[in-house]
């Protein structure tokens, strides 16, 4: 079993893709407008999925898939999913606003991709755990409301690293935000994955120059694999092979 990573797909399509004719593959907000290195991103990351991943492959998506705003709005992004090879496992990220309560989004998506709120998913004997997470104290702009969120967000770790309860060989851990402030301070996350026995966190929301702020890649005992589109040049990369 191999397992892949990639975050922040940041999708807007006007309406349901066409590989054969990608120039009607219309985005409402394209994101080549912050850098043209997103020029037909949508494209990019369609063709090199289907050259590197087969149906049996997992594929972890840690946030941002799409613009939507409302579940209504998201139908062409969850149909882009269902038209890739492999199983999509996924947490929300801060711009997923079209994820609204568990049940109801659920609904939404297409057979190949499972959702992950307060709980986990066991592929063989690898257990997939996740949150959004938020903000870390000690952030640059860490306010009140910060606190509150990434307090809530510490809770939906804990529910999610506490539902495993059979046997596992490895943990992995997704989040969209990085799970330290820019200082790489211990947070609370930090301590809930060296409590529960994670041994990879896979996570997203860096792009440009916060891509400079990325853990390194072992730190605490921890692998960290930060997979945000951009940053793995719009190509899921394999993060494990079981």
């Amino acid at each position: 079993m191999r397992i892949y990573a990639i975050s922040d797909l940041h999708l807007s399509l006007t309406e349901p893709i066409d590989p054969c004719d990608w120039e009607k593959a219309l985005l409402y907000k394209p994101m080549d407008i912050f850098n043209n290195e997103w020029h037909q991103h949508h494209r990019k990351i369609y063709e090199n999925w289907h050259d590197i991943i087969t149906n049996e492959d997992i594929i972890l998506m840690p946030g941002d898939l799409s613009w939507a705003t409302k579940p209504e709005e998201v139908s062409n992004d969850v149909d882009y999913l269902g038209k890739l090879p492999g199983t999509v496992l996924m947490v929300p990220g801060n711009h997923d606003y079209w994820w609204q309560g568990i049940s109801k989004t659920r609904k939404l998506v297409p057979h190949n991709v499972r959702l992950i709120q307060n709980d986990h998913i066991l592929i063989q004997d690898i257990a997939i755990c996740g949150t959004r997470g938020w903000t870390c104290p000690n952030s640059f702009q860490f306010t009140e409301q910060d606190e509150k969120i990434y307090n809530r967000e510490l809770i939906r770790l804990e529910n999610s690293l506490s539902s495993i309860k059979g046997k596992h060989r490895e943990i992995i851990a997704m989040m969209h935000f990085m799970p330290t402030n820019e200082q790489h301070d211990k947070s609370g996350f930090i301590d809930l994955f060296l409590k529960y026995g994670v041994d990879r966190v896979v996570y997203g929301h860096l792009h440009d120059r916060a891509r400079n702020y990325r853990l390194p890649d072992e730190l605490w005992g921890l692998k960290f694999h930060l997979v945000s589109a951009d940053f793995v040049n719009f190509r899921p990369i394999l993060i494990a092979c079981h």
